[in-house]
Order: C-alpha cells, then sequence, then structure tokens
C-alpha cells in the first residue's frame, strides 16, 4: 500500500445559499492557510464565469492574495481557461505573480469555456481567424520559455515583461482525450478533472501515458488526479455532507445552477432514479467516509490510477466541517 501521498486543493472559492462572493473569497484564504499548514502541496483556483456558486472568476488576482498569506504552498489556476485572453497577457500576469513569489507559481490551463457559450462569446469577443489552442499554448510557451514571438515578417517583436524566460511551469487540465496526447506530445504535466468527469478517467491517463515525450519540462509523465472528497467524524455525517454536493449536481442536470445548498437528511426526496444514476455516474470517484474510510478509498485510488498527486476538491456548506474535512485528509494521506 502507498504510504505518504502527495496531497493539493483545488478550491473554486464556492458560494454557499445565503452567503456572498465575499465571504467565499475569505474563506479561500482561510483554507489556504490551513492547507498549507496541514501540509499540501499546491493550492489551484478554479476558473467559472457568470456561475452563482462560484467566485473565482477572476483567478490571477485570487491566486495572488493567496500566495500573500502563505509562505510556501504552491499556487495556481486549475484551470485558466486560455481560450479567453491571450497568451502575452496569460504571460504577463504570470510572469508578475512569479516575480512577487519566485518559485511558488504553477500555470495550469484549459481548453473549456467555464460557463455558458453565450458568456464564453462576451469574455472572448471573438474574431474570424482567431487562434486554436494548440498555437494559444505554442505562443505562451514562447513567451515564458523562449524570447517571444514576432511578426510574421519579423519585422516586429513581442515580449512577456515580466514573465520571458521565468519558466513558470504549465500544465494542462481536461476531462477527456485530447489534453491529454497533447500534453504527452508536449511532455507537460498532466491534471485530471476526475471531481466531475471519471468516465474517461482511466483512458485519459493511458492515452497521456502512451504519448508523453520526455521534454525540457518533464523527463516522465506526471499526472495529478483531481477528486471529490467529503471526510467527517463518522461515515453517517460524510454521508449528509455530501448531499450538499449531490445537490448541486442534480441542479446542474436540470440546467439549474445554484449556490452551495445546505445538507439535507433524505436525496430520495429531490432525486428520481434517473437523475440518481446520472449525478452517480458524475461522482463515482469521490472519497466520502470516516477518517478510516477516507485512508482506504484515497489509498486505492492511488494505486488504481498511479497517480503521482492527489487534488482533493471539497465543497461543503459549512465553511468549519469543510476545513475539518481537509484535515482528516491529511491524516489519512500521512501529510500531517
Amino acid at each position: 500500500m502507498t504510504n505518504n501521498i502527495k496531497l493539493s486543493v483545488l478550491d473554486p472559492s464556492p458560494i454557499i445559499e445565503g452567503g456572498s462572493a465575499e465571504l467565499s473569497l475569505q474563506n479561500t484564504l482561510d483554507l489556504a492557510k490551513k492547507a498549507e499548514e496541514w501540509g499540501y502541496n499546491r493550492f489551484w483556483l478554479a476558473e467559472h464565469h457568470n456561475w452563482v456558486g462560484m467566485a473565482s472568476s477572476a483567478s490571477p488576482i485570487v491566486i495572488g492574495r493567496v500566495a500573500s498569506v502563505t509562505e510556501k504552498i504552491r499556487v495556481s489556476s486549475g484551470a485558466l481557461l486560455l481560450s479567453h485572453y491571450s497568451p502575452l497577457s496569460v504571460a504577463e500576469q504570470f510572469g508578475t505573480l512569479e516575480a512577487f513569489f519566485p518559485g511558488r507559481i504553477d500555470l495550469g490551463l484549459g481548453r473549456a469555456p467555464g460557463t455558458d457559450q453565450y458568456t464564453a462569446n462576451v469574455l472572448r469577443q471573438r474574431v474570424a481567424g482567431e487562434p486554436e489552442f494548440d498555437q494559444r499554448l505554442q505562443e505562451l510557451l514562447a513567451y515564458l520559455y523562449g524570447s517571444g514571438t514576432t511578426t510574421r515578417d519579423g519585422s516586429h517583436g513581442f515580449h512577456a515583461i515580466p514573465g520571458e524566460k521565468t519558466n513558470v511551469p504549465i500544465w494542462l487540465l481536461g476531462s477527456g482525450l485530447y489534453s491529454a496526447q497533447l500534453a504527452g506530445m508536449l511532455g507537460l504535466p498532466f491534471s485530471f478533472a476526475g471531481h466531475f468527469a471519471p468516465g474517461n478517467m482511466m483512458k485519459a491517463l493511458e492515452v497521456y501515458r502512451n504519448h508523453f515525450r520526455p521534454s525540457q519540462f518533464l523527463e516522465k509523465p506526471y499526472v495529478l488526479l483531481a477528486v471529490q472528497v467529503v471526510a467527517a467524524g463518522t461515515h453517517e455525517e460524510a454521508q449528509r455532507l455530501a448531499t450538499s454536493m449531490y445537490q448541486k449536481f442534480l441542479l446542474l442536470t436540470r440546467g439549474q445552477p445554484s449556490p452551495i445548498l445546505a445538507p439535507v437528511d433524505d436525496m430520495d426526496e429531490l432525486w428520481n432514479d434517473i437523475e440518481r444514476t446520472s449525478v452517480e455516474e458524475q461522482l463515482f470517484t469521490s472519497i466520502i467516509g470516516n477518517p478510516e474510510g477516507v485512508r482506504q478509498q484515497l489509498h486505492k485510488l492511488a494505486e488504481d490510477t498511479g497517480a503521482d498527486e492527489i487534488m482533493a476538491h471539497t465543497e461543503i456548506f459549512d465553511h468549519k466541517a469543510r476545513l475539518h474535512s481537509y484535515e482528516i485528509l491529511a491524516e489519512a494521506a500521512n501529510i500531517l
């Protein structure tokens, strides 16, 4: 059995029913400080837009604030949605973060819109002929690892200042096979979104490893696996706390995104059999239970997937219970 498992945190700054974005961001700072104290390796901020249940839409700003109240934990986007931004602006932003917090900044990139299509169009202000994700990624690498880019005729150069040659570690994040294959071909570390798309997990990890080519970034594949985690003192209490997560996914299946709702005693009063099956299919890798149950599930997941690192995504209505869940997980992984 694997002993010390490397753990990290994925935080979308969840907004609870009756709460506010301001409160959620303060809770994010509190969680980051505790996560560092408990031995977590990374603290990544999810990016979502026009979503009533998440407050980390301006992730580079939140990353800077989190890094300012911690000392050693690595901080990153999980993921920054590159299709919404110019590679030059991203390189400048993360080059600036690296200048303020040297050796502590990662840059996780995703292809998904992180919102509905209408909001994505507002964010992108799309124009004909704009570059695809792969092209944006290559341009970004040129800014952070090379000497910038030039116009096609070479008459004008573009440089990320700060950012140029800072070598900020770049990760590709995904829930399918495309990003897994691209990460492997470029020799980049790969993070899989097992917290909402576990059906693709094993195939995506296989594709990544099979396509991996050693690079200036990595000599061998590196997998970070994000999963839902709800831990409590008893199995029954963990299952009750997890009903907030179930309600979130239930409402998403109905096209009704919402803030994080308070736990309930019986989900069968809220969903039908078809909805329950749909929600469970999205959450079957979730780790839910008491300390011993969490320890067993965590180690089994690490052994089954060969993941180098597990990233916990925990959305519990009560902030103190959420903190306690992360503390239990740290103990289960022997990092506390």
